[in-house]
């Protein structure tokens, strides 16, 4: 049995590959911060079509929420197979001189910090080094890492500079134990994480600058994400798929 954790999974591109994984056959742990109205209409969604998923709340900032995480998932679905981190926050647009240390930590405790922590659950498990059957790991990193959001949120795009790194040293230190792990770098996708920027039209406001013309739907996304997890991608680890409309 397949079993996949999607973090951050109530809405936007963690929504749509939670969905896309059951499609294809794997249960799937739906992982979510507070949004209970959001998370149980993946579930139904997903329950409706025939496949399994079950919700898990946990601040994947947390360092004991994840680990139970883990445990709920391992103890209601099986041994995690594939683990997609995606949940990311970001604040306010703002240029560097209003950032406060505050807002930093908050920034990478969750997307630096939480990404660590669930790797680090997700290769105790798969692991051959301790019995595990191998797996995949896809990090949800950004455009912004290479492009470094000037004027708007150079802490998120920092933290997704650190997400890049993480993909690749892990990537090395565990291929010769079953894991393969590899990473996305959306660009301008509809989701609402625009809203929480405090422009929640920046898509449509930017998207000619793109050489595609168009911002990308959560489901491009998503169909990359499974890729990188799937048996077709058997020979890819510690790679990067832009997924930014030729930016």
């Amino acid at each position: 049995m397949k079993i996949a954790l999607v973090t951050g999974a109530s809405r936007g591109i963690g929504r749509a590959t939670a969905l896309l994984l059951a499609q294809q056959g794997y249960a799937v742990g739906v992982n979510y911060l507070n949004n209970e109205t959001a998370v149980q209409s993946v579930i139904d969604e997903i329950h409706q079509a025939g496949g399994k998923a079950i919700a898990l709340k946990a601040d994947i900032a947390d360092e004991a929420q994840v680990v139970a995480m883990f445990k709920q998932l391992s103890a209601e679905l099986g041994p995690i197979t594939a683990l997609v981190n995606n949940a990311g926050i970001l604040f306010q647009q703002t240029t560097i001189e209003n950032l406060s240390a505050e807002r930093i930590n908050k920034v990478l405790s969750t997307n630096v910090t939480g990404y660590f922590l669930c790797c680090r659950e997700a290769v105790k498990i798969m692991s051959h080094r301790h019995g595990g059957k191998g797996g995949a790991i896809v990090n949800v990193s950004s455009a912004a890492s290479r492009l470094g959001a000037p004027g708007e949120y150079v802490d998120y795009a920092a933290s997704k500079g650190a997400v890049d790194t993480l993909t690749t040293g892990l990537a090395l230190e565990v291929a010769a134990y079953g894991i393969r792990v590899n990473c996305v770098r959306p660009g301008l996708i509809y989701t609402e994480m625009h809203a929480s920027g405090g422009e929640p039209g920046r898509v449509d406001r930017v998207k000619a600058n793109l050489p595609m013309q168009r911002g990308g739907q959560p489901e491009e996304v998503a169909q990359a994400i499974s890729w990188l997890l799937s048996d077709s991608a058997s020979y890819a680890t510690g790679s990067f798929l832009e997924l930014a409309g030729g930016r």
